[in-house]
């Protein structure tokens, strides 16, 4: 065989390669979407339940369930208050949920949408009763600039109110070295 055909051989064979490769890797990366509608119940501002089934609003962090915030100098239980308001949200009207990955507690990640279209998980945001987390940073700045929920006072965000929460329990700076190591901090 002549070194030209060799040449083409190699670069066909190269190509093919690189076309099973990507391949391959569309479908790792190809999820299915899990839907599940129905009557939701919040166990707190961001977590719902649906029969066994838990799932984790994306994009947002809503008060830890026990945790109080101020507002005009009066101490508020805006933990309880943000489940209840998500509560409202998907017993109002026929809530879709839908996501296709899962965080590290075995939750659906999902975005919900109410009977008419709205997103839940922007709404709970934009009435400040959960900041953003990764998404829907233009809700926040709308809640600030309307001083709405949570913004209308001060407040710990969720996640330092559980990283001290694991500090206090002994476990905190290991989780915090942990969490830097793996890139979640």
């Amino acid at each position: 065989m002549t070194r030209g055909l060799r040449l083409i051989r190699d670069g066909v064979t190269a190509f093919a390669l690189l076309v099973l490769l990507a391949l391959i890797a569309a479908k790792i990366n190809d999820r299915a979407t899990i839907k599940r509608a129905g009557a939701f119940h919040a166990a707190d501002g961001d977590s719902l339940t649906l029969g066994g089934e838990r799932f984790r609003l994306e994009g947002i962090d809503a008060p830890e369930l026990n945790q109080s915030c101020e507002r005009a100098g009066k101490a508020w239980a805006c933990g309880r208050v943000a489940r209840e308001v998500l509560q409202e949200m998907v017993l109002a009207s026929e809530t879709l949920c839908q996501g296709d990955r899962r965080d590290r507690y075995d939750r659906l990640l999902v975005v919900c949408r109410s009977g008419t279209g709205g997103d839940i998980n922007a709404s709970m945001v934009r009435r400040g009763m959960a900041v953003s987390y990764g998404g829907y940073g233009k809700e926040e700045a709308e809640a600030r600039g309307a001083k709405a929920g949570l913004w209308g006072g001060t407040f710990d965000r969720p996640r330092d109110v559980r990283d001290h929460a694991r500090h206090e329990s002994g476990y905190g700076d290991a989780l915090r070295i942990l969490r830097r190591i793996v890139g979640w901090e």
